[in-house]
């Protein structure tokens, strides 16, 4: 019997990345993993890791103001949330990307069930759902809980919504909660997640190494790094 990675896999695609709409490092780490489908004319094997912060970062939540009404955080949990978002937004603004602070820990399973929808109708209709999906979420302009917002979204993608609602409370939803527990069994813990010939590379700032993997492994291995070399937007420098 298939396991449900199995089941959505893209046959021999060599790379499978794991992202979560509401990480912000995986918002930002999206167009330069882009770049290597279009680099090596390979078509990417995406799925859906839905984190759960609360369990290692503590929860909170804003008002619409940006007043705190809710908070079960440590003075070291905070710490590491603002530093991760300030980190985040230093490589988000060299794009002119725009990443607000969210107002809560969000459940982006849903999400994460429209982006395996998505994935069944191929990659131009998965790419326009990522893209659209991230760029709203991270402007606060997009509900990932709300089933209907995402039927927008899926429907200016390009998708069929007709039965969507209908597999975010079926199978979609067995289908995304397997392929979580399968997740952890692997041991990839965090995202984004890059899984190429059997390794594993959390972060990116494995890209140099990906890359490597992709061109045929030829010279020396190369160093952990942020390649900003292709991420720059020259109109963000002035």
């Amino acid at each position: 019997m298939q396991n449900q990675t199995e089941r959505h896999s893209k046959m021999n695609s060599p790379l499978k990345v794991y992202i979560d709409y509401k990480s912000p490092y995986s918002f930002i780490a999206k167009d330069p993993t882009y770049q290597l489908e279009d680099e090596f004319s390979i078509e990417i094997d995406w799925y859906p890791l839905t984190l759960n912060i609360g369990s290692y970062l503590g929860t909170a939540r804003k008002d619409d103001t940006g007043k705190l009404i809710e908070n079960n955080r440590t003075p070291k949990q905070w710490l590491d949330v603002r530093y991760s978002y300030k980190d985040a937004r230093r490589y988000a603004q060299l794009r002119g990307l725009t990443l607000k602070g969210t107002q809560k820990i969000w459940d982006s399973s849903l999400a994460g069930i429209g982006l395996l929808w998505a994935k069944q109708q191929g990659r131009k209709i998965l790419k326009n759902y990522t893209d659209k999906v991230y760029d709203a979420f991270w402007k606060h302009e997009l509900d990932i809980e709300d089933p209907e917002a995402l039927v927008g979204v899926l429907a200016a993608s390009g998708a069929t919504t007709a039965d969507f609602i209908d597999y975010l409370n079926g199978e979609g939803r067995k289908t995304h909660d397997a392929l979580q527990d399968e997740i952890l069994d692997l041991g990839y813990f965090g995202v984004p997640t890059y899984v190429i010939d059997g390794e594993i590379y959390f972060g990116r700032e494995h890209l140099p190494r990906i890359r490597w993997h992709l061109s045929g492994k030829q010279g020396s291995l190369p160093d952990v790094a942020y390649d900003t070399r292709l991420e720059i937007r020259p109109e963000t420098l002035g």
